[in-house]
């Protein structure tokens, strides 16, 4: 590998498709999306509802679109969501569902494992009373920060939607992860949930696209939510097709990038004013006491050719275009500059 190949630990959303992957994306057979026509996006579509167990799918063009669509088809305006305070439905995707639904979010805090306690959920939903909003729907996610939620979380909720009549959703942006560091199949990590949401854009390395499965009845409402969001595609067979060879070719491949994570949390030197926190998946976490001293890591790993970016919580994620022989430099290097940057400063003598 040449010194001066980039290296970007930024994110999983970073990675380009390869030679094979945009061959098979030319020879897409396409037709009319929206009119139902295109017969590589159908076949995706039958394939990924298979894949998670349920009974219809649709492809979105974002994970935070097929969130989106999600909780818009189970939720009417002025019911809510309750969802985990950290997570992505709440806090990284712009408010949509609040602002373009008119679906109030309720947001509980998290327990250590990633997951949300049971009895946070029935804490926060609402009495049958004309001073709150309607509770319809719980949005969890897995994996969260990296970490596979235990699945006993996932059916405690389950247990808990079904004792006050919610649906229940799961933002599956890095779902493959999690099954493949569990060793359990998608169907199973997404069976006590109504809908999933499976974002194909990351560690599974399409350039673009997401997918929500549910009941048909669900996927019938998403269709017409997806055609009034603008998200209707056409021609997006070209799109299908990197995400079925995604599936096919790409998917098992997801412990290398666990192993090269947990490669890098064992290089990497804990020094003080920093700590290290790995997960099961792809993702590494420096946590600096200090900002400003981020920022110069950042600075300096990026003079070197290693992205990571420039804050408290550094996230450092690994994926299909990083690999071996880059980590080991990756731990060379970030180790240097870390060594430099918490240097303690030396306390002057006194006599």
């Amino acid at each position: 590998m040449k010194h001066d190949q980039l290296i970007d630990f930024r994110s999983d959303t970073l990675t380009k498709p390869s030679t094979q992957m945009r061959q098979v994306m030319a020879n897409a057979e396409v037709g009319d999306d929206v009119y139902g026509e295109d017969p590589t996006v159908n076949r995706l579509e039958q394939k990924v509802a298979a894949l998670l167990g349920k009974e219809a799918a649709i492809l979105c063009s974002s994970g935070t679109q097929s969130n989106l669509l999600g909780i818009l088809s189970q939720c009417q305006r002025g019911e809510e969501y309750i969802v985990g305070a950290p997570y992505h439905t709440y806090k990284y995707e712009a408010g949509g569902a609040a602002v373009l639904g008119g679906v109030v979010p309720h947001t509980v805090p998290l327990s250590d494992d990633g997951g949300v306690d049971a009895q946070a959920l029935r804490a926060a939903i609402k009495a049958d009373d004309p001073h709150f909003p309607i509770s319809r729907l719980i949005s969890l996610e897995n994996t969260h920060l990296g970490r596979v939620v235990p699945q006993q979380r996932m059916l405690d909720a389950r247990k808990v939607a079904d004792e006050f009549g919610l649906c229940l959703h799961l933002d599956g942006a890095r779902l493959a992860n999690a099954a493949v560091a569990s060793g359990e199949s998608m169907a199973t990590l997404a069976a006590p949930f109504d809908t999933v949401s499976l974002c194909c854009s990351k560690g599974l390395g399409a350039p673009v696209g997401s997918l929500l499965a549910g009941s048909h009845e669900v996927i019938h409402k998403a269709r017409r939510w997806r055609k009034m969001l603008g998200g209707g595609m056409r021609q997006a067979g070209v799109l299908a097709a990197a995400i079925d060879y995604a599936l096919d070719q790409q998917m098992q491949r997801l412990d290398e990038d666990h192993a090269h994570a947990q490669r890098l949390a064992l290089g990497i030197i804990g020094l003080p004013g920093m700590r290290v926190a790995e997960s099961a998946t792809n993702m590494l976490y420096l946590h600096f006491d200090r900002t400003e001293d981020a920022a110069k890591v950042s600075a300096l790993a990026k003079a070197q050719g290693i992205l990571v970016p420039a804050q408290a919580d550094m996230r450092l994620v690994t994926h299909i275009d990083i690999d071996n022989m880059m980590i080991e430099r990756a731990v060379n290097v970030l180790n240097s500059i870390l060594a430099d940057v918490l240097a303690k400063p030396e306390v002057p003598v006194t006599n």
